[in-house]
């Protein structure tokens, strides 16, 4: 490509470049010819160079050798340099140039020029780039042709005015008088830079807009002559004449009227009849009433006068386009807490816009809706909430449940309705709820005294039917640990009554313990909750205790500790518990009653939800006196591995590994018979209080089918106290879909024996 090359040409070679290293390498030899050529005298292709150079900046590349061109055509007395220079000067140059207060003589030069195409290129300049030194210098020059009879030049003028009263704010009133003097003219041009010159100085002066405040009787007049004027081709926008104009005089009245009661009812019939009289199906119209709103609603307007602008936004709500159903929903939140009523009225089609397909309109919506509950509406309006809750994005669910649970709490009719509330929000979402509801719905049900048993019933369904919301399960563990007696009574007024066992309660307890969807927190509301059960009931209290212990050893510290504490409830304050017929009242026996009892009940077998299998052991005496007997060893029972449970295909073996004086080594093993695999396997184990027990990890949770593969556990008893060695151990797993849970009771083990 040659040095002399046209913009067009250079144009076309750089676009039909097919890798951006083959463009970069056209641009670089263009730049080095510019750059040759700038530096030998004028040979008429100055702007032309220079033109090219703008086209190279505009892709992104560097063009700030060029800078002093600029400065150099800007200079020239010819027109067609002069254009590209102010060009390139607006583009290549900024007040933080240097090279920029080298053309301030030339652009006040060219404000003085007898061309006002030269004078509108000084101007367009000054309004892009001026810096306040420049601004200051050339001020007096603009409010000149602020007076000029040229209306192209005052145009102009008026919108550098804008530039200088933004950079350098004291020179607003140096404009003030000629500013005024503009809303008399006729071109529609020089009003719209009257306007908004006179918008920046009240925005910037409070003494400026008390001035202009007795200019808003001509202001209204210009806005009646655009509303009530007929067709004009050269103003005409979509049957609106003038748009453009109408809304920046909109603006500027809401400024003047603003606080203002003699501004304001000079304004009230003109919005009045924008209001009536503008069109709204084209997007022009709807951008005056839409200003139109903006200005009833920021001054001090009559009453029905805004009611009629909430209505306005109401038919805004209908409109197709969705922008305006934002804008106008957008406005309606800022006036929902002032015209409360007025924007009532329009309840049923805002929540309509809760099912549009537009996520940013769905979440104005939802605010605004949300804003709208009241006392008189909670119940309607809370069941639209439900409904969008159970749809709605999931990144609109936080915020939703958030909303609700305000709105609730301010106007819930009763405490069941607000019980009854938050638990479907916890069942439809409980994973997008903040941190304290669980605490807040804990107090909530703790001060309805009349609810509880209401409460725990409603709790313990939710609990059985789903256990994977972590928020739900935690307030149910802790309701049923609190009022777990009124559950298991069964009598409840204002629910269907439901039979509830102590062994299902603690069931679905254990579950949520088990379950690999319980976070740690949840877990130890189970916990606790289990341990106060230890009180209100009175024949699994060697259940409860099984459970507590098996988590003294929790990889979890926190459930750990819990597990730990609670144990030292057992072994130290045991003999504060109420025991009712099992073994008295406290006595010197109740050593003895512990003894016999293994977990806590009475010397019975505790009834289970499974089979309870008792390994066959040496024959003892029951009488009473007898019951010392208990401490004595083991009889010698056949060596080797001995079959302690056998259901559903599946077999568990014990087997003694390794014995001490004060510790043994065993080995559970577990095998399958059926044609399916045995999953979700897991075996607990408890023991007496004065044993201690530790139980590996398993080798796995799955047993093969058809006796392919087995799984076995290593149990290490401690035994310092050389007691009757006795073992409880629960077997859990999944066949067939089906969750099976047995227990087994183990009173003798294979040799060698203690």
């Amino acid at each position: 490509m040659s040095p002399s090359v046209r913009l067009q040409e250079m144009i076309r070679v750089i676009r039909g470049a097919r890798t951006q290293g083959e463009e970069r390498g056209v641009i670089q030899r263009e730049c080095a010819a510019i750059r040759a050529q700038f530096r030998q005298a004028d040979n008429g292709t100055r702007s032309h160079n220079l033109a090219k150079l703008l086209y190279v900046h505009m892709l992104g590349y560097p063009a700030h050798f060029g800078q002093m061109e600029c400065v150099r055509l800007i200079a020239s007395p010819r027109y067609n340099e002069k254009r590209v220079g102010y060009l390139g000067a607006m583009m290549l140059l900024d007040e933080k140039q240097d090279a920029s207060l080298l053309i301030t003589n030339s652009i006040k030069n060219d404000l003085s020029h007898n061309s006002q195409y030269v004078q509108s290129l000084a101007l367009c300049t000054l309004a892009c780039m001026g810096s306040a030194e420049m601004c200051r210098d050339l001020a007096p020059e603009i409010d000149r042709l602020l007076r000029a009879s040229n209306s192209y030049i005052k145009k102009k003028a008026a919108l550098c005015a804008v530039h200088i009263v933004r950079k350098v704010p004291d020179l607003g009133e140096l404009f003030t008088p000629a500013a005024r003097s503009l809303l008399c003219e006729k071109n529609h041009g020089v009003l719209h830079g009257a306007v908004v010159l006179i918008t920046e100085l009240c925005e910037r002066n409070p003494d400026t807009l008390e001035q202009f405040r007795k200019v808003v009787p001509e202001l209204v007049q210009i806005m009646k002559g655009l509303v009530m004027s007929g067709y004009s081709p050269e103003h005409n926008v979509a049957g609106i004449s003038d748009p453009f104009l109408q809304v920046r005089i909109l603006r500027l009245l809401r400024i003047l009227g603003r606080n203002n009661d003699t501004a304001s009812d000079a304004m009230n019939d003109l919005l009045a009849q924008v209001a009536t009289n503008t069109d709204s199906s084209k997007t022009a119209g709807s951008a005056v009433l839409y200003e139109t709103v903006l200005t009833v609603m920021d001054i001090k307007s009559e009453s029905g006068l805004r009611v009629l602008a909430v209505n306005i936004l109401g038919r805004f709500l209908l409109n197709n386009d969705r922008n305006i159903r934002y804008i106008s929903m957008t406005s309606l939140q800022k006036i929902v807490q002032t015209d409360h009523n007025a924007v009532q009225r329009h309840r049923g089609t805002i929540v309509d816009c809760l099912k549009d397909q537009d996520a940013s309109v769905k979440r104005r919506a939802l605010e605004l809706s949300l804003a709208l509950v009241s006392a008189v509406n909670i119940r309607s309006l809370m069941k639209e909430l439900l409904l969008f809750l159970s749809s709605c994005p999931p990144e609109l669910r936080a915020h939703t449940t958030s909303g609700i649970f305000n709105a609730a709490e301010r106007y819930a009719p009763s405490q069941r309705w607000h019980i009854d509330t938050i638990l479907h929000v916890l069942t439809t979402a409980g994973g997008d709820v903040r941190d304290e509801t669980v605490p807040n719905l804990i107090q909530l049900i703790t001060t309805a005294t009349e609810l509880h048993c209401y409460t725990v019933h409603k709790l313990y369904r939710a609990l059985i039917t789903d256990i994977s919301v972590q928020s739900l399960v935690q307030v149910a563990c802790w309701c049923i640990g609190e009022y777990g007696d009124l559950l298991l009574r069964g009598e409840c007024e204002e629910t269907e009554p439901v039979q509830v066992t102590e062994d299902d309660v603690l069931d679905a307890l254990e579950t949520v313990l088990q379950s690999h969807m319980s976070s740690p927190a949840t877990r130890g509301f189970a916990l606790t909750a289990t341990m106060k059960l230890s009180t209100r009931i009175t024949h699994n209290v060697d259940r409860i205790r099984s459970i507590v212990s098996i988590y003294g050893s929790c990889i979890d510290v926190e459930l750990q500790q819990r597990a730990v504490e609670y144990n030292a409830l057992f072994k130290k304050y045991d003999h504060m518990r109420y025991r009712g017929s099992v073994c008295g009242a406290p006595s010197p026996s109740l050593e003895v009653c512990d003894l016999l009892d293994l977990l806590g009940g009475s010397g019975e077998p505790v009834p289970s939800s499974g089979l309870s299998h008792t390994v066959p052991g040496p024959a003892t005496s029951t009488s009473g006196g007898d019951l010392l007997d208990l401490l004595g060893g083991l009889d010698a029972v056949e060596r080797g591995s001995v079959k302690v449970y056998e259901k559903n295909g599946v077999t568990l073996k014990l087997q003694t590994d390794s014995q001490t004086d004060t510790g043994m080594t065993i080995t559970l093993t577990a095998t399958n018979s059926t044609d399916g695999d045995i999953t979700s396997l897991t075996l607990q184990a408890a023991v007496p209080k004065s044993v201690q027990l530790q139980m590996k990890a398993p080798s796995g949770d799955v047993i093969p089918a058809r006796g392919l593969g087995l799984v076995t556990q290593t149990v290490l008893l401690n035994n310092p106290n050389k007691v009757s060695l006795k073992m409880r151990v629960r077997v859990c797993y999944s066949s067939q879909g089906a969750v099976c849970q047995d227990t087994v009771q183990i009173d003798s083990f294979p040799s060698p024996a203690w």
